[in-house]
């Protein structure tokens, strides 16, 4: 669930289709099928073998060289959706911030699945994978927190961080905690809002572009089906109340992996071999769109 989620007054309808994003992918992808299948994703992206089932580890950036890759000179911000630390910090994270069109609440503390699995623990796995495999291609990537401070950041510090790294693109991952029976991921993309301090106006194609070849690669890769209660089957939605998107003024997007309080599909993401999966259908999104 985005740290700044809540049900949105309005959804904006989108042209785009997971459909349309691996057809894509199968022009450029050998022996790709017909729909979302559990193989290895089509672009060429270092993946550990299938049966990884630690999550990475914090890599040395900064302090050996990065390897030279199609990604080189590249940079991606990835915000691990919440904190840990955050459940205990409740008045801290309750304080009210700015997002261009209103205030909302610092952050939350994520949801999780019934066995107690924390989005916050998962958003963070998932992110160190994905850091791991995107720093193999060469990019230079920057994680919003690392657990590494008690809460936080807010919503308006995550935005703030991607804008001032000047970042190529940002992925802020999470998790949902919706219904029973509702299952599979989205990705949110920024809708066209201009208003105090936000305007996003010039991210909002690239934004979506990001957003469709995240959700294609997401759903080949994981073997996940899009969202069947929010995007309209498309795996894509837009909204308008996300602080962390309406403050970016660099392209980025929230994906939604699964949703934590639905059996079928808490069994996949507290499994470390699916979230390597999902890792490596983010990177080779995020990859696919900065190859352009």
């Amino acid at each position: 669930m985005p740290h700044d989620d809540c049900p949105p007054p309005t959804r904006h309808a989108r042209p785009l289709s997971v459909a349309a994003a691996l057809a894509a992918v199968c022009l450029t992808a050998a022996g790709c099928g017909g729909g979302p299948e559990t193989g290895e994703a089509g672009a060429a992206s270092p993946r550990p073998g299938p049966d990884a089932t630690t999550s990475a580890a914090p890599t040395p950036t900064g302090k050996q060289p990065l390897p030279k890759g199609p990604l080189t000179g590249r940079t991606v911000v990835i915000d691990p959706g919440h904190n840990p630390g955050n459940r205990d910090h409740t008045r801290e994270i309750n304080r009210q911030v700015d997002i261009g069109t209103g205030r909302k609440e610092c952050d939350t503390t994520g949801t999780a699945a019934n066995d107690g699995y924390a989005e916050a623990r998962f958003t963070l796995d998932v992110s160190h994978r994905l850091r791991a495999l995107l720093e193999a291609e060469g990019a230079r990537v920057r994680l919003t927190h690392d657990a590494d401070r008690p809460f936080g950041p807010c919503i308006d510090e995550r935005a703030r961080i991607g804008n001032e790294a000047k970042a190529d693109a940002v992925v802020s991952v999470h998790a949902d905690g919706s219904a029973v029976g509702n299952r599979g991921f989205h990705v949110i993309l920024p809708a066209e809002v201009k208003g105090g301090g936000a305007d996003t106006s010039k991210i909002v194609k690239s934004s979506a572009d990001l957003g469709a070849r995240i959700a294609g690669h997401f759903a080949r890769t994981t073997g996940s089906a899009p969202s069947n209660y929010i995007g309209g089957n498309t795996g894509l939605d837009t909204r308008d109340d996300l602080g962390g998107l309406n403050l970016s003024t660099v392209p980025k997007v929230f994906v939604e992996c699964g949703n934590m309080r639905d059996p079928k599909d808490a069994a996949l993401l507290t499994a470390a071999s699916w979230r390597q999966k999902a890792a490596q259908g983010l990177a080779d999104g995020i990859a696919g769109y900065l190859k352009g």
